[in-house]
């Protein structure tokens, strides 16, 4: 590519590019603690904080733009600034009323009698689980030229810790996941992390969140993060964290945060034997970010969110992929009495390379994630986002991904939650012809025996279609997943 500028969106929301991708993970359990300070200040959101996790590991990844439509509560989005803030939040402290439980999100709703137990120690609770499931991969190498059917078995233990302070909070998760394939061994994969949330609270409107996280895991074979040719998953070490504080004024709510990222590659393997060196991607991101929300009225708000990076990043000889950039929205928030939430966001983004091969990449962008509850037992999902990030094909291919995403989740049983979702995305790469358009699928359904246990079916189905066919497969998973809990 020549230098100069390219009008397209450019990722810069803190990310990595696309070769890893993390998120707070907030569960459902961090709502026991956040009740216990809604009388003290915050006002936590009354939903269940849900657990939000990008793995690209998966082997159904095939997206540049994630499919993520769980909400993330209070205050934790004041760290994922580009992230809907509810409404009843954002309204005058006094007026403020409680959600009914029956009015929160179908997916993580707690329903009386299905919730974890724990073991109470002092002011700690120890919330552990283990998960056992199996898979079925009909194109384990995401590959129209080396199609390969498996099965793959998986277990995950975990163990979560949190306070239960009268002031302040701790949250701690250590997670675990071994993948071992029947046939392809080389697939086989470890990932272990250690998640931990924290929260100060200086007074009833003025609080400090941190966040960190340290965990070794893995770039699953045929993502769009995964090098060309690869037939083993490559590993990563990543240390990220967040330092930021939340100030409410009435009905204007703020935050100012700095986080960093690193990460270290390590190498893959060819189908040839040959050792794929990924320490080009090696390096750290630094990112300063902000946003302010304001209640118009109780179903109309204003949010306006900022973020700056600076990424040193190795790349190879005579390319650096060191650059400094931003990403801007600003837009509209909905609550029209809980029947239609989300938001609705446009904006600018710039990210300006030290390459001069690469130059500056600038242009608008746009990001929306509306939820339709038409009745207490359905939710709707839209999202509609479009960003660019970078492949680890060459140093300098871009790709700018538009995407359209609908999902539904449906109560069919106070212990039976059916989730649906389709996505449409259209990938148009820069520094090499190419344009795919990818079609997804997934259905998932869960079964709640009691609090002490659930079971998870599932099928996830991916589709790309390449002008350069090389790249085109599909591939159907199926799998189940059974977790015990205490």
């Amino acid at each position: 590519m020549s230098s100069g500028v390219r009008r397209f969106p450019q990722r810069t929301d803190g990310e990595m590019c696309a070769f890893a991708i993390s998120h707070v993970n907030v569960s459902e359990d961090i709502a026991r603690s956040v009740r216990s300070l809604r009388g003290r200040g915050l006002k936590f959101a009354p939903v269940p904080a849900a657990a939000i996790a990008l793995s690209l590991a998966s082997p159904a990844k095939a997206q540049v733009v994630p499919m993520t439509t769980e909400e993330v509560a209070p205050p934790w989005n004041a760290q994922r600034i580009f992230d809907p803030t509810p409404l009843p939040l954002l309204t005058d402290r006094d007026s403020r009323e409680e959600v009914a439980p029956e009015d929160t999100p179908v997916k993580t709703r707690q329903q009386p009698g299905y919730e974890q137990v724990g073991i109470r120690d002092g002011s700690w609770m120890f919330l552990p689980s283990f998960m056992a499931g199996a898979f079925y991969d009909s194109n384990i190498f995401s590959s129209n030229i080396m199609k390969r059917s498996d099965i793959a078995a998986v277990i995950e233990p975990s163990l979560r810790a949190h306070t239960l302070w009268e002031r302040h909070g701790i949250d701690l998760t250590f997670d675990a996941q071994e993948t071992a394939y029947k046939a392809n061994p080389g697939l086989d994969q470890t990932n272990a992390s250690l998640k931990g949330n924290a929260w100060y609270d200086i007074s009833r409107d003025l609080a400090v969140l941190t966040n960190f996280e340290v965990a070794h895991l893995n770039v699953g074979v045929g993502t769009l993060a995964s090098p060309a040719g690869a037939v083993q998953p490559t590993p990563y070490n990543l240390f990220s964290g967040d330092v930021s504080v939340r100030k409410e004024f009435n009905r204007l709510t703020t935050s100012v945060g700095f986080r960093t990222d690193s990460y270290d590659y390590g190498s893959t393997r060819a189908q040839n034997g040959a050792v794929i060196n990924q320490d080009s991607l090696d390096g750290q991101v630094y990112s300063l970010h902000g946003r302010a929300d304001y209640a118009i009225s109780e179903m109309f708000g204003w949010f306006a969110a900022a973020e700056g990076n600076e990424r040193n990043v190795r790349g190879n000889p005579g390319q650096p992929l060191d650059s400094q950039g931003y990403r801007a929205l600003s837009g509209i928030t909905l609550g029209l009495n809980n029947l239609i939430t989300g938001e609705i966001g446009a904006g600018y983004v710039q990210q300006q390379f030290v390459d001069p091969t690469i130059g500056t990449i600038a242009g608008p962008s746009y990001r929306a994630m509306v939820t339709w509850r038409p009745t207490r037992l359905l939710d709707l999902h839209f999202k509609a986002e479009q960003l660019v990030t970078e492949t680890s094909q060459t140093s300098s291919t871009g790709v700018l991904g538009n995407a359209l995403q609908l999902g539904a989740d449906y109560e069919l049983r106070r212990n039976v939650i059916l989730s649906l979702s389709g996505a449409y995305e259209m990938d148009r790469f820069f520094g090499m012809v190419r344009k795919d358009h990818v079609v997804s699928t997934e259905a998932r359904i869960k079964y709640m025996l009691n609090r002490y246990g659930y079971i998870s079916l599932y099928h996830q189905y991916a589709n790309r279609n390449s002008d350069v066919p090389v790249f085109n497969f599909d591939k159907h998973l199926v799998g189940i997943n059974v977790t015990a809990q205490f």
